[in-house]
């Protein structure tokens, strides 16, 4: 199953991580550590280029990580999810 994040943007399911809310996510000085990091790495994609308010983290099989930037709530996104599994 996949996980549509916004935009055109769907991943599949089993490699999320983790689904983040972005304004409680970098008040930490290590997240923030983590996505510049991430950005110099080439991992970060922005979903849309409305302003984002979620995080979300996969490691798809054989790949390397990647993190997206949605605009969708965490709360959204992880509805979306359970009425996947339903």
């Amino acid at each position: 199953m996949y996980l549509h994040l916004g935009s055109s943007i769907s991943i599949p399911t089993g490699d999320i991580i983790g689904i983040f809310d972005l304004d409680n996510a970098t008040t930490s000085k290590i997240t923030r550590k983590y996505l510049k990091n991430a950005e110099d790495e080439g991992m970060i994609v922005a979903v849309s280029n409305d302003l984002p308010r979620s995080l979300v983290v996969s490691c798809p099989q054989g790949s390397w990580q990647r993190v997206y930037l949605s605009p969708l709530t965490p709360a959204t996104l992880l509805g979306r999810l359970t009425s996947l599994r339903i």
